[in-house]
């Protein structure tokens, strides 16, 4: 608390691979190395051909965009259910009130 001064608590190592299609998909973007992808060559970003680190953005490769489609289905059919319960109630609610009459 009330440090100004960046100060470096670890480093990051990027993994690189001989052959990255020999990687086994795990699912959720997660990755494990098999015999064919051989062993894994770690080094620090932007050195030695490594990719860089970007502080603050997230690389669209990490969404899965067919589970938030279907997340955004769900959601969109319950608010249309949820919708048309309030609309059956109001109905309801408004043939009490004319049988008063």
């Amino acid at each position: 608390p009330g440090e100004t001064a960046p100060r470096e608590l670890g480093r990051i190592e990027l993994a690189d691979f001989v052959n990255p299609a020999g990687l086994k998909a795990m699912g959720r973007n997660l990755f494990v190395a098999t015999e064919a992808s051989g062993d894994p060559i770690t080094g620090n970003p932007g050195e030695e051909g490594f990719g860089t680190i970007a502080q603050g953005f997230l690389e669209m490769s990490n969404v899965d965009l067919v589970g938030e489609m279907v997340e955004l289905i769900m959601a969109q059919r319950a608010y249309e259910i949820n919708s048309k319960v309030i609309q059956a109630a109001d109905d309801m609610l408004t043939s009490t009130v004319n049988l008063k009459r």
